[in-house]
Formats: C-alpha cells, sequence, structure tokens
C-alpha cells in the first residue's frame, strides 16, 4: 500500500506539472471561497433553513449566551472562540463542571465549518444544523436538556420577538431545533477568505514565491489526497491509512464504525493548535511530519516541512467583526444556573 499511495502521489503531480500552479491546484478539487456574495451565499445557504438577516443576529446571540448552558457559564463560544481561531486552544473539550471530553477530543474550529461535507469527528452529523444540537445536550458541555434551553428561551421577552421576527410567525413558540437551527444559521457566515483564495481566482501576486513553493510541495507530496475543496479538508478518510500515530494512546477515539475520521479543515491552521483529534500536537511543523508517515507513508524532509509549513500559513483568512452582542435580560421565569 505504501508503494501504491506514494507512486499514485508522484503520477498525480506529473501529470500537473505542465500546468500553471494555481491551475494544478484547482485540478485537485482545491477550491477558492467565492467572492461574490451571491455565489458564496449559494455556498453557504441550506434550503431546509434559509439565513436571512434576523436569524443571523438571533444566532450570534444565541451563540454567546452563557444561560443556555446547564450551568449558565458555558455559551458556544466558550469551546469554540472567535478570538482565538473559533477554537478553546486546549487538548480536549472542557465544559460543565471542568470535566474534559471523555475520547479526549479536541474541538475543531468553527470557522470555515459550513464547507466541510460532515460534522464531528466521527462524521456523523451532516450539517451543522443537526451539529448544534449536540454540544447543548452533552454532560460534558453545556449539559443542558431540551427542556432547559426551550425554557430559557421562552422565557425571555426579547428572545421570543425576535425568533417571531426572523421567522415571520406572531404564533411562533421557539424549540430546542430552532435554537440549535439559528445558531448554524450565525456559524454558516462564520468563513474567512484567504489570499490563498485570491490566488486560486486569478491573482498571481496573492502568494509569496516561498508560498507557492510550498503549494507546490503540498499538492507533490500528496497532501491533496485528503485535504480539498473549499475547506481544504472536511471529507472522511482513514487515520491512521499506512503508518502508526505515536500518539494514538491518547484517548480512546478510534474514527467511526468503519476507523474513518474527519479530515480537519486547514484554513486558518496557523491558529487552531494543538492538532490532531486529540489534540496532543502543539507544534504545525510535527503536525506535518506525522501527516507524511500517517497518511502517505513517507518521512518529509525538513526542507519539505519548512515549505509546506509556509504554504498552511497563507490559508490564515480575514475573520467576519465581531462585537460582543447585548443580550436581552432574562426574567423571574428564566430557570436559575445549576452548577451542579
Amino acid at each position: 500500500m505504501l508503494k501504491q499511495v506514494t507512486l499514485g502521489a508522484a503520477v498525480f503531480a506529473a501529470a500537473l506539472s505542465a500546468e500553471p500552479l494555481a491551475e494544478q491546484a484547482k485540478a485537485t478539487g482545491m477550491a477558492p471561497i467565492p467572492q461574490n456574495t451571491t455565489e458564496l451565499y449559494k455556498l453557504i445557504d441550506n434550503p431546509d433553513n434559509p439565513i436571512n438577516a434576523e436569524k443571523v443576529a438571533l444566532g450570534k446571540q444565541l451563540y454567546f449566551d452563557p444561560r443556555l448552558s446547564k450551568s449558565g457559564l458555558i455559551s458556544c463560544n466558550f469551546c469554540h472562540n472567535l478570538a482565538t481561531g473559533g477554537v478553546d486552544g486546549v487538548p480536549a473539550a472542557t465544559g460543565h463542571k471542568w470535566r474534559h471530553n471523555p475520547h479526549h477530543l479536541n474541538s475543531p474550529t468553527v470557522y470555515n465549518a459550513v464547507f466541510a461535507d460532515r460534522q464531528f469527528w466521527d462524521g456523523r452529523d451532516p450539517d451543522l444544523e443537526a451539529q448544534a444540537q449536540g454540544p447543548m445536550q452533552a454532560p460534558p458541555e453545556m449539559a443542558a436538556a431540551p427542556e432547559h434551553v426551550e425554557a430559557v428561551v421562552n422565557s425571555i421577552p426579547g428572545y421570543v420577538k425576535a425568533f417571531k421576527h426572523a421567522y415571520s410567525n406572531p404564533d411562533m413558540k421557539p424549540t430546542f431545533k430552532d435554537v440549535a437551527d439559528v445558531i448554524a444559521v450565525y456559524e454558516r457566515t462564520l468563513v474567512t477568505p484567504s489570499r490563498f483564495d485570491r490566488y486560486l481566482d486569478g491573482c498571481d501576486k496573492a502568494l509569496s514565491d516561498k508560498e507557492k513553493a510550498g503549494l507546490k510541495t503540498f499538492i507533490e507530496k500528496g497532501c491533496v489526497s485528503c485535504h480539498t475543496g473549499v475547506a481544504i479538508g472536511g471529507g472522511m478518510q482513514p487515520f491512521p491509512a499506512v503508518g502508526k500515530y505515536k500518539y494514538a494512546d491518547i484517548g480512546d477515539f478510534r474514527g467511526d464504525k468503519n476507523g474513518m475520521v474527519k479530515v480537519p479543515t486547514l484554513r486558518n491552521i496557523d491558529e487552531t493548535a494543538p492538532y490532531f483529534h486529540n489534540g496532543a500536537v502543539w507544534s504545525l511543523k510535527e503536525a506535518i511530519e506525522i501527516m507524511g508517515e500517517t497518511q502517505l507513508g513517507i518521512k518529509l524532509s525538513p526542507e519539505d516541512v519548512a515549505s509546506i509549513e509556509t504554504f498552511l500559513k497563507s490559508l490564515t483568512g480575514k475573520k467576519p467583526d465581531v462585537t460582543f452582542p447585548m443580550l436581552p435580560a432574562r426574567t423571574d421565569a428564566t430557570p436559575i444556573p445549576d452548577l451542579n
């Protein structure tokens, strides 16, 4: 299998060698975030939960509202901090009663999550709407029953009014699913276009010569066999594929029933350490080395590692402007925090 992977990458690179580098990248399946707003919304919208400005504003409030949690302390932003790359910056997700994820799973970034094919490390949910329901209920995260979330939202007149307005339904009584849906709408807007996108769109000067060399190395070594699409990742692949993962003993996660693990997006990768599903690696260079060993079956030279790292840093994108939202006041009917 090792020979097949290595040979396949070499043949693939050779077939593309006559094309301009940006065209080579697109030929592998790498794709830019659309610059045109209309085209972007076609990509990020969910027909079953269409985006509108009112849902985005409401979803943003709820994303930052810790009162949805059992303790009244933990919001979505707690683990997916928009100020720190959309992650919490610790190896294992930590939530209610300071408990860590029982499988030692790391919090993936929420930025550009809309471009992923699946959500969660085991890919169990197809979209952000389904995903948003999980952390609110999970005991080691927000630990809130759906009934608690509904009670909080329906006890606050400002939220009830906002839901009625967002859905143009004067009789609406928000459900747990409605709360998750508007949070997902907000998350769909959290995209971060980068210089790499401008390069794919034809701006040759958007990347430096060293970054282009890194992209070339990234393609030729076969990294694009998993890290492709708009997310530069986001699909499901076996992990490890051809070599041993040196930190496999940290946590008990081994993928879905077929050993498949969600491929993390490489966008903003320089801001989302620690790396891998179990948050075992803090150095981007080491993460690149490990990927060569486990997924490609090759030992990357220090020069190749440095070159790929240079390219990956060009994927750091412009974040949406985020101002902390003012939240509507609780009432006497709002459930009180429970720290137990």
